[in-house]
C-alpha cells in the first residue's frame, strides 16, 4: 500500500489506515476473536497505520491495539493514541455510559494541562505495553464536546502548557508527532492560529458530502505544513448504505435534505457504473494535504469491502459533479476567540 508523510516529519503512514472505536465496543459488544480477526483483516491487506485512544471502551481498545501488535516488527508500523482524558478507576454503577458496551471500569477526567497529558500518554504505555508510540493527537477539544464555556477553559490549558508538554515529549523522541483529534472545524482552525500542528485527525469535515474543511482549513493546512488523517469519510454511514430510511448522517438520523442530496450523488455514481462508497472513500486522497483516510469496523468481512473499493477507477474528474450536493457545517461557535 502507498505511503504518505506526516506533516514535515519523518513519518510516513499507509494511505488507508485502521481506526479503532469499534475495538472498545462501540455500539456493541465486540468478542476477542472478532477484534483480532479484523486487525488481522487490516494488517493483510497491508494497513500499517493505526489508531486508538483512551476513551474508546475506556481503555479496552488500546489494550487490543497493544496485543495486536506487540509481536510485530516495530518499524513496520506506526501508531497514534490520544491525550485530554484520563482514566480513573471507578465502581461498576459509576462507570458512564458513552456508548461502549461493558467497558473496562474506569470514569473520566478531562484534562489537557502539561501534567494531565504527560500522565495521560505514561498510561497509555502501561495500556498498550508498547516502547513507542508515533503521534499524539489532543482528543475532542472543542465546542462540540465542552460548550463554549468549557472550550475557553480547555484550550487555555492546553496553550498555557498542554502544547509545551507534546512539545518535549516530540524533542526527546518519545512522540514523533503531535496534534489534534476532533471532528469540527473552529477549534483546528483556532489552534493552528497560536501552536504548530503535525496533523489533525479530522472526522467527518472533508467528505464528498460535508466538505467543511475547504474553505479555510485546507488553506491553512497548505501554509503551514500540517497534513490531515481523515476519518468519517462515509458520515456515520449514508455514503455507504445510500439514502434509504433509517439513514445516518453525522451521529443522527439523516434529515431530508440530506437524503435527497444522497440520492442525486448515488444518481451520478450509478451512472457512471461504480459505487458511492467507493468515490467516498476515495475523495480525500486526492488532496494533497490527506496523509491518509481512517476507517473503522469490528467486522473483517467489512474492512476487506472497504479496502476493495479502493480498486475501483473513479476519474478525478467525477468529484466535482459531486460539488453541488455538499454540504457545509456552520461553525458550532464564534465565540471560542478571546
Amino acid at each position: 500500500m502507498k505511503t504518505r508523510r506526516i506533516g514535515k516529519t519523518a513519518l510516513d503512514v499507509t494511505e488507508i489506515s485502521f481506526g479503532g472505536a469499534s475495538l472498545g465496543n462501540l455500539y456493541q459488544a465486540v468478542p476477542n476473536k472478532d477484534a483480532e480477526a479484523v486487525l488481522d483483516a487490516a494488517w493483510s491487506s497491508g494497513i500499517r497505520y493505526f489508531d486508538t485512544a483512551p476513551h474508546y471502551g475506556f481503555g479496552l481498545s488500546e489494550r487490543r491495539f497493544g496485543d495486536f501488535l506487540r509481536d510485530k516488527p516495530r518499524d513496520s508500523y506506526a501508531l497514534s493514541t490520544k491525550v485530554g482524558r484520563l482514566l480513573k478507576p471507578a465502581p461498576e454503577h459509576e462507570v458512564p455510559n458513552l456508548g461502549f458496551f461493558n467497558p473496562l471500569p474506569f470514569k473520566l477526567e478531562y484534562d489537557y494541562s502539561y501534567d494531565g497529558i504527560m500522565r495521560s500518554v505514561e498510561f497509555s504505555y502501561a495500556r498498550l505495553g508498547l516502547n513507542r508510540i508515533d503521534i499524539l493527537y489532543v482528543h475532542d477539544i472543542g465546542v462540540y464536546t465542552h460548550g463554549i464555556e468549557l472550550t475557553k477553559v480547555h484550550l487555555g490549558q492546553l496553550l498555557d502548557g498542554g502544547i509545551r508538554a507534546l512539545e518535549e515529549l516530540k524533542s526527546g523522541g518519545v512522540i514523533s508527532a503531535y496534534g489534534l483529534g476532533v471532528n469540527e472545524v473552529e477549534i483546528c482552525l483556532e489552534v493552528m492560529r497560536r501552536a504548530p500542528l503535525d496533523s489533525i485527525l479530522l472526522a467527518g469535515r472533508y467528505s464528498l458530502l460535508d466538505r467543511s474543511a475547504e474553505a479555510e482549513l485546507l488553506p491553512l493546512c497548505h501554509q503551514s505544513g500540517t497534513t490531515l488523517v481523515i476519518g468519517g469519510v462515509f458520515n456515520s454511514g449514508i455514503l455507504a448504505t445510500g439514502a434509504k430510511p433509517g439513514s445516518h448522517f453525522d451521529y443522527g438520523p439523516a434529515s431530508p435534505d440530506i437524503l435527497s442530496k444522497v440520492s442525486a450523488m448515488e444518481t451520478i455514481a450509478s451512472q457512471a457504473g461504480y459505487p458511492l462508497a467507493a468515490a467516498a472513500l476515495q475523495f480525500p486522497l486526492h488532496e494533497k494535504a490527506v496523509s491518509t483516510v481512517l476507517i473503522g469496523t469490528a467486522k473483517a468481512s467489512s474492512l476487506t469491502r472497504n479496502i476493495d473499493l479502493l480498486k475501483v477507477q473513479v476519474p478525478d474528474s467525477e468529484f466535482e459533479k459531486y460539488r453541488p450536493y455538499t454540504t457545509v457545517q456552520p461553525p458550532l461557535t464564534g465565540a471560542v476567540r478571546e
